[in-house]
């Protein structure tokens, strides 16, 4: 599927052509996996605000995203879904060994990280 830019009018599309769950049997579990990049965000939005960070939680949805939806797509959708807390995302894509260079347009080497993270993924 060659699409140039993703939005939410073709976000589904794509992440269906890419979904691999086996067990995986209606669309209800489909969209309940769809949901944990709304999860992550929701995580992401409340250390912001609270500095509360509950970073294996983060990784547990992150580590199963990958599972189901591959690398580079995964990637991807999560650039997209997660704009404005790209400092937050790239330590723990870091970690797992799943930050490209680039990402539809955007340099990853010049995303700022935020510290705290990286201090607390360290101790991982």
């Amino acid at each position: 599927m060659s699409i140039e830019q993703l939005n939410e009018s073709n976000f589904t599309l794509y992440a269906a052509k890419f979904y691999d769950n086996p067990h995986c049997f209606d669309l209800i579990e489909f969209n309940e996996d769809l949901n944990r990049f709304k999860y992550i965000k929701r995580l992401f939005s409340r250390y912001r605000d609270t500095g509360e960070l509950r970073e294996r939680l983060i990784l547990n949805h992150l580590i199963i995203l990958y599972n189901l939806f591959g690398a580079e797509p995964t990637t991807k959708m999560l650039f997209y879904k997660m704009n404005g807390y790209y400092e937050y995302l790239k330590p723990f894509l870091l970690l797992l060994n799943y930050l490209p260079n680039r990402v539809d347009g955007i340099i990853c080497d010049d995303i700022s990280m935020d510290n705290l993270i990286v201090e607390r993924l360290r101790k991982i």
